[in-house]
């Protein structure tokens, strides 16, 4: 370890985000950056504890102490080798992973845990502008041809490592763009394209070949995937949005999150000029307090909304951990996004009753109620109930898995208990040959489960293909999280 008393040293800094009234006017990340001695100093504050527990709390088991070290004592080009013997993509976990890894710090046990997320985006971000990112050629090919369904972070991670082996590999996206939700569902406040545009770049010169707006079922046919491929990786997600029957659903003015974003994502790609969804002038309320609730709110904000209220049937977390969550679970405590930030208001264990409408059909208001948690479920608290002024609404309440498609019948795929796809602990769902990736096996979940995901079924195949793999498998397809 680089400094063995850093973390008595040196308190727990994170980078600064730029001025609120500044950073509302456009659509760039809204972080400043962070200087370079400092960040030094954050990753001397990592003790290389004997059990890094960090390394436990990440599915990828990332070294994280190993480059830590490397950082602090300026070893940047070996620190960016680790980072990528574990990650593909630590461009998208360093901005957009929540960071369990940081959760069970060890140092978090009794104060503020290493800024882990911070050192590895900065490590990436480094390494891109060094020029030490380059392709990684298959040193043979073994003839061998995979389609990998989706470009999300499960399916990029499998098809580059599966690309990297040896083997020929197709990605089939739906969309006109490749990266599924890591495209059209993160605000580019949250991660610029740019650094997926230059991800598709490199996994193109090492031979992975990408095919956009080819839908499965519609101008694809899955039995000839089947014919002139050894193997399918479905990496499709788990895109089936829970919505809220409540009487008014009807109403003109009600959206769910994946209608309202993807199109604010398409302007800022230039696609078009305006959004076909607006908030511009409106009364917004997001229902649902999650990540995705924070991407509409800060969204929200920039189309200049007249006001913004987001619900959350939850109670407000607490401000340091509850008894019941202890170290080194993922810690259920308030947290403040960018977007929180910039405005709008959280009103925390609330709940719909109904939508309100006027005489030409379009939303003016929803009635809530607060609710308090009896034997598990939430109840109404009588005399509780209002009128929150709205003309248009966002569901941002998550997902409940894959869409049930014609084709995927047509598969013969069989679905578990959950109703995501069943799969072996080798990412091989009952179908001979097709394995499972990402949120359509596990179900909504992070994005850095997902690249371990995608890591662990390329080893699934490279193993059905070859009868042995070298390829790392860094998680079970049964694997939790800590807590």
């Amino acid at each position: 370890m680089g400094e063995p008393t850093g973390f008595l040293k040196w308190d727990r800094q994170t980078p600064k985000r730029r001025r609120i009234p500044v950073r509302v006017q456009d659509w760039k990340e809204v972080y400043e950056p962070f200087p370079v001695d400092e960040l030094t100093r954050q990753a001397g504050r990592c003790m290389d504890c004997g059990i890094p527990f960090c390394n436990n709390g990440c599915p990828l088991g990332n070294l994280i102490p190993d480059w830590n070290d490397l950082v602090y004592r300026g070893n940047w080009r070996d620190a960016i080798e680790r980072l990528h013997a574990t990650n593909n993509f630590p461009e998208f976990t360093g901005r957009l992973c929540p960071a369990p890894c940081e959760s069970a710090c060890v140092l978090g046990i009794n104060s503020d845990a290493v800024t882990i997320k911070q050192v590895e985006v900065e490590i990436i971000d480094r390494a891109w502008r060094e020029g030490w990112v380059t392709p990684q050629m298959p040193s043979q090919k073994t003839g061998r041809r995979v389609v990998v369904i989706g470009s999300g972070p499960a399916g990029l991670a499998a098809a580059q490592q599966l690309t990297r082996v040896g083997h020929d590999v197709l990605v089939l996206e739906r969309a006109d763009r490749i990266g599924g939700l890591l495209r059209y569902g993160i605000p580019e406040f949250k991660m610029e394209k740019s650094n997926i545009e230059r991800r598709v770049k490199q996994m193109s010169a090492e031979g992975t070949i990408f095919r956009t707006n080819a839908t499965v079922g519609e101008n694809v046919d899955i039995d000839v995937l089947l014919a002139s491929h050894d193997a399918v990786v479905l990496a499709c997600g788990a895109t089936k949005w829970r919505d809220l029957n409540v009487p008014g659903r009807e109403l003109n003015g009600i959206h769910q999150a994946m209608e309202y974003l993807p199109p604010a994502n398409k302007v800022q790609q230039g696609d078009f000029a305006e959004t076909n969804i607006s908030a511009k002038g409106k009364h917004v309320v997001i229902i649902g307090g999650g990540d995705t609730g924070a991407d509409c709110l800060g969204t929200a904000i920039r189309q200049g909304a007249a006001s913004i209220t987001q619900l959350e049937i939850l109670p407000q977390p607490p401000v340091e951990r509850a008894e019941n969550n202890p170290w080194p679970q993922w810690s259920f405590v308030f947290r403040t996004s960018s977007a929180h930030e910039e405005g709008g208001d959280r009103m925390f264990a609330v709940s719909t009753e109904k939508f309100v409408g006027d005489e030409h059909g379009n939303v003016r208001g929803l009635v809530i109620c607060d609710v308090e948690s009896t034997n598990g479920s939430f109840v109404p608290v009588e005399g509780s109930q209002r009128e929150l002024k709205a003309d248009l609404v966002l569901l941002a309440l998550g997902f409940v898995g894959p869409e049930k498609s014609s084709w995927i019948d047509d598969l013969g795929i069989k679905f578990d208990e959950r109703g995501n796809v069943a799969r072996n602990d080798d990412y091989m769902s009952s179908v001979s040959g097709v394995f499972v990736a990402g949120d359509m096996g596990r179900g909504q979940s992070l994005i850095v489960w997902a690249i371990a995901e995608g890591r662990a079924a390329a080893s699934g195949v490279d193993k059905y293909l070859m009868g042995h793999t070298d390829l790392p498998s860094p998680i079970v397809a049964s694997a939790k999280p800590l807590n």
